[in-house]
Formats: C-alpha cells, sequence, structure tokens
C-alpha cells in the first residue's frame, strides 16, 4: 500500500532541500526507531519496506 495521491495539478514535482540534521533523537512512543545518518529524501517504497521489516521483527506483537 503506497501512499500516493490519486491525481495532481502537476506531473512534475519540484525536488526542494533538505538542510542540516535534526538533533531531536528521543523515541516518543515505542521502543524501536529510525535513524537517518545522511540528510536526503527517502522514497515510499523504501519507507513500506522498513514498515515491512518492522512488523516480521515485532512479529505483529507491537504497534505502527
Amino acid at each position: 500500500m503506497i501512499l500516493q495521491p490519486k491525481r495532481t495539478k502537476y506531473k512534475k514535482l519540484h525536488k526542494g532541500r533538505n538542510k542540516g540534521y535534526s538533533n531531536d533523537n528521543k523515541v516518543n512512543f515505542g521502543d524501536f526507531g529510525i535513524k537517518a545518518i545522511t540528510r536526503g529524501s527517502i522514497t515510499s517504497r523504501q519507507i513500506e519496506s522498513a514498515r515491512k521489516v518492522i512488523t516480521r521483527f515485532v512479529k505483529n506483537n507491537g504497534k505502527m
């Protein structure tokens, strides 16, 4: 289940820029978290594959 809008006004999107790093390293909910080592954007496929790995790791006993 990849989250994409059904239709958009323009075909191509502006990429934008990711500046700097986040200094917040606390997990607000749960015991596990994903930490970015370098700056940049991640695709929806990468988010979905990480979600599948986490659900396999916790064996359906945790909340996502």
